[in-house]
């Protein structure tokens, strides 16, 4: 058992698994307290166990279905209250891989209500105790579909384009209050993602799927690099840096009094 200074503590959505499972066990051994919250007792537990056993840092349970309005306000009510919490991991999320016609839209609904709505909510809740605070960071688990929304269902690819959006306004609003935001955006990663989703993993082409390790490393050595966002499978950083570029670019020109020339007539 090993002990360290404590960072706060951090929430983390969807940590039962994949994913937000290794967010806690890289967390905890940063130094943080946890909060960890899923839908599934058993496995929050036996995680649980586990991390205290090996670090001797407090990690608490909070079973919440963040896709039911009762156990999304339950979540919003601990995090504006407990005056510990320095960092929310936003991971909890659902996808799908059929195409827009041959989907449900009762269940692209609820992928709305869970990566868009409960993301927000979550976000609104925490943000003012952190600025109040003084510190603290908001790392929210985005897609590269939020860049290329062609890649997989289009309802899924616009709740991470969303995550995005929400990210760079969260830290062009919070930053000079001492708030960090990051955006992780991964490509295809070895969870139950894919099967949830309707497409396993396995039929997916090897050499396009990061283990889930390695992507929780190199968002974390993005987070330390104070990166807004981390795309873990981008070689050449410059290509992303031209693409914020030519969005800057774009900035001044998007609302103008006139209409562009090639939209007069005659």
């Amino acid at each position: 058992m090993t002990t360290q200074t404590s960072h706060g503590t951090a929430l983390i959505t969807g940590a039962s698994s994949g994913i937000g499972a290794l967010y806690a066990e890289r967390l905890v051994r940063r130094g943080h307290d946890l909060i960890l919250v899923a839908r599934s007792r058993e496995r929050l537990e036996g995680l649980a166990q586990r991390l205290v056993e090996q670090t001797g840092r407090r990690v608490q349970v909070l079973v919440a279905d963040l896709g039911d309005k009762e156990g999304l306000a339950l979540v919003e009510q601990l995090l504006r209250s407990n005056e510990q919490i320095s960092l929310l991991v936003n991971n909890a999320g659902v996808g799908a891989t059929a195409p827009l016609l041959d989907a449900d839209v009762e269940a692209m609904t609820r992928m709305i209500e869970l990566n868009v709505t409960a993301l927000t909510r979550l976000a609104y809740a925490v943000a003012p105790g952190l600025v109040a605070r003084g510190g603290g960071a908001i790392i929210n688990i985005a897609s590269i579909v939020g860049i290329a929304p062609e890649i997989l269902n289009g309802v899924y690819g616009g709740t991470k384009a969303f995550v995005l959006a929400f990210s760079q306004s969260l830290h062009h609003e919070l930053a000079g209050k001492g708030i960090r935001i990051q955006a992780v955006v991964p490509g295809a990663i070895a969870t139950e993602f894919w099967t949830v989703a309707g497409t396993p993993v396995e039929a997916l082409p090897s050499q396009i799927v990061m283990q889930p390790a390695d992507l929780v490393d190199a968002a974390l050595a993005g987070f330390d690099q104070d990166e807004l966002f981390t795309i873990p499978s981008l070689p050449d950083l410059a290509d992303w840096q031209a693409y914020e570029a030519a969005r800057q670019k774009l900035m001044p020109n998007l609302s103008r009094q006139s209409v562009a020339p090639r939209y007069r007539r005659g």
